[in-house]
């Protein structure tokens, strides 16, 4: 089971960074939605009175900041239905902002509930939530492995072309320079899992 967990992690930002099932608006949306796991986690805050829960998801110099926010919500929240909504609101936006602020990563504000964010995300919480990595590496090495097979497909198909045709030569440039540049990615997503909210493209040099 170990192994599957550090394949899953290894090969997620592979997918995510090659074959489009996550794109940065993606990520920020999971990390800003009504239904993310940091607002969440803040709800199960405030209804326990206990700020430890929502910590996690902020610096240790920014804790400070949360545990004051998170006194003015309770005492605001009690005084009525009306109070109790926006005081939420306030927590919540002040959170997810101060989250992504340690993480380097901009706030937009946060997002309905309900925002399709395709099926890596899903499948990565659902393998958290079931302690099991395997219908994600399913997913996700299934994904690669058709995204591989298409571009190889290309390239294949306009290796062939006459010596003087120039423009069908440019398209199997094209065709290559693209197949390569995604091994590469992929390649370097598996050796260097990502860190924070935005994976960076790795920038393929060689064969520009």
């Amino acid at each position: 089971m170990k192994r599957h967990h550090v394949l899953a992690s290894l090969t997620v930002w592979a997918i995510l960074c090659t074959t489009g099932l996550l794109t940065p608006d993606k990520v920020s949306a999971h990390c800003d939605g009504i239904d993310g796991p940091v607002v969440k986690t803040a709800q199960k805050a405030l209804a326990t009175g206990d700020v430890n829960l929502v910590l996690i998801w902020v610096q240790k110099q920014d804790e400070a900041d949360i545990k004051e926010a998170f006194q003015k919500t309770l005492a605001v929240r009690q005084l009525s239905p009306e109070a109790k909504e926006l005081a939420d609101r306030y927590f919540f936006e002040t959170l997810v902002r101060i989250h992504r602020a340690g993480e380097g990563a901009p706030y937009t504000g946060l997002k309905p509930a309900g925002r399709d964010l395709g099926p890596a995300i899903a499948g990565a919480d659902k393998a958290i939530e079931d302690a099991s990595a395997a219908s994600l590496l399913q997913l996700l090495t299934s994904t690669l492995h058709d995204g591989i097979v298409e571009q190889f497909t290309h390239v294949m198909a306009t290796k062939t072309f006459g010596k003087d045709d120039i423009e069908a030569g440019r398209v199997y440039v094209q065709a290559y320079v693209e197949f390569i540049h995604y091994i590469e990615r992929s390649y370097e997503a598996l050796k260097h899992p990502a860190h924070g909210h935005f994976p960076e493209p790795v920038e393929a040099t060689a064969h520009r």
